[in-house]
């Protein structure tokens, strides 16, 4: 389930405003807040001024080619294409099937609670486990059979890795649910790593992974209480007529939603409960919260309060029938929750950047080695090195107005993804400290500080400067912005 629930950022230092430059080929000094003129001041913290070249293209970039491989399947470019390099190296690590890795933990941990707590008739679990899915899906699974309309702003290349216009990297598990539902299944766990593109900081990557869980009734199971009581006759799941409202969908009756939603809830707490330690619901501080999802209705976010703030955990609603109807379940109704391993790993375990999930350090991956996995543990920092920060500054063309790269628009996720392909895991954040523009000639100035720091080992000046350049290169050649460095 595709859910907008992250963690908290990360509180940032006040920062004081750069000052405002003026674009290549005009006056080189700024116009300070009282009107007048000063000298501009460069947004650099270490002295990494490139050497003048004439390459005219990034010297890392590969050749382009008229494929795409992932997983050993080649798969047509078109001009939709956005997927990296940098992103396929890793499809395929899957790190929920890891052992012992923090988030196959978290996943493990899911799974024994559902095995545990719902058995089916003959003793056996009555939730099925899934997480080995490919993570190529088409636009059709990952968009329309979830119905998120072709306009919808999460659709956009700004959000997500395309392989080409009708191939993609899955933005959610949820772009299964309608295949396993078509195979049969009434109730399951979903796990898998999920892609999109997004902002830099110790809380967002661009890969990350989601656990999805599905439940279907038919009338008689959701209504088994009442039919014990001869009531059955008078207990629907479906009416014709009726009417959407905050608290149902058009096609359920009011008794099926509100117990279908009940049945939901009951079954988060009980998790949650599992999850952080509580051996009783009561002893656990729950919340829920109303949302919006395209594929269920009603919908909600589940927030635990943790220490003394309250974690977004999860979201979840009653599945949108139209979605179970185009499954071939339509003489049925369920619920359907959405939650992010990373978030519970990193709270669960202490784990302070996302970046570590991707480490092989042994120092790392040890701890998590445990004789059971519900077994408590906290991540133990085993060093904290040292920080090295670059700042870089550009200029975008007014609007209407192409720049030397060809590009009339600027998208920040094109500068972040750039970022991620050029310097990888040695970035820890980027963060945009400035952005002005001039009243008079329409130019837009951007300086984003770029904050590297190793996981493993202490970075030097020399090799973060290079890798500065190779950013500052790939800005203007790419992008088509013109730099001021």
């Amino acid at each position: 389930m595709r859910i907008h629930c992250r963690t908290s950022r990360l509180l940032l230092p006040f920062l004081e405003s750069p000052s405002r430059h003026w674009p290549h080929g005009r006056s080189s000094s700024t116009i300070s807040a009282n009107g007048r003129t000063a000298l501009p001041r460069k947004h650099v913290l270490l002295s990494c001024r490139r050497p003048q070249s004439t390459d005219s293209g990034p010297a890392s970039r590969p050749p382009a080619t008229d494929q795409v491989t992932v997983l050993g399947h080649a798969y047509p470019r078109d001009d939709f294409t956005n997927v990296t390099e940098k992103i396929l190296t890793k499809v395929g690590r899957n790190l929920h099937n890891q052992s012992h890795h923090p988030l196959w933990l978290v996943k493990e941990r899911i799974k024994a609670h559902f095995y545990g707590c719902y058995v089916g008739r003959h003793g056996s679990p009555l939730f099925s486990a899934h997480d080995n899915l490919s993570p190529v899906v088409s636009v059709e699974q990952n968009f329309d059979s979830l119905l998120i309309p072709a306009d919808h702003p999460g659709r956009n290349r700004g959000d997500n890795y395309y392989i080409n216009r009708s191939t993609m990297l899955r933005a959610h598990t949820s772009a299964h649910q309608g295949e396993l539902v078509r195979s049969g299944l009434d109730a399951f766990l979903l796990a898998g790593d999920v892609y999109r593109r997004d902002e830099i900081d110790g809380s967002h990557y661009p890969v990350f992974h989601q656990m999805e869980g599905v439940r279907l009734f038919s009338d008689r199971q959701l209504f088994s209480d009442e039919v014990d009581n001869g009531r059955r006759a008078d207990l629907l799941l479906f009416e014709s007529g009726g009417r959407r409202t905050p608290h149902k969908q058009e096609a359920h009756t009011l008794e099926a939603a509100k117990l279908a939603e009940h049945d939901l809830k009951k079954t988060l707490t009980r998790l949650v409960a599992h999850l952080f330690g509580g051996e009783q619901e009561e002893e656990v501080e729950v919340r829920w919260t109303e949302s919006y999802f395209p594929f269920t209705h009603p919908s909600f976010e589940m927030e635990v309060r943790f220490g003394s703030d309250w974690l977004e955990v999860l979201g979840c609603g009653v599945m949108e029938q139209a979605v179970l109807d185009a499954a071939g379940a339509s003489d049925k109704v369920g619920w359907a929750f959405g939650l992010g391993l990373e978030r519970l790993a990193m709270a669960l375990f202490r784990i302070p950047d996302i970046r570590l999930f991707w480490s092989r350090d042994e120092r790392f991956l040890a701890q998590f080695v445990l004789s059971d996995v519900h077994q408590p543990v906290c991540f133990r920092p085993f060093s904290k090195y040292p920080p090295l920060q670059n700042d870089i500054s550009f200029w975008l063309p007014a609007v209407g107005e192409e720049s030397e790269g060809g590009r009339a628009s600027f998208s920040p996720n094109d500068f972040y993804e750039l970022v991620r392909t050029v310097g990888g895991d040695l970035v820890e954040s980027v963060t945009l400290l400035d952005d002005f523009t001039h009243p008079r000639s329409g130019w837009r100035s951007l300086c984003f500080r770029v904050v590297y720091r190793h996981m493993e080992r202490t970075l030097t000046q020399e090799e973060v400067c290079t890798v500065h350049q190779e950013i500052e290169r790939q800005a203007e050649t790419q992008l088509g912005v013109q730099g001021r460095y």
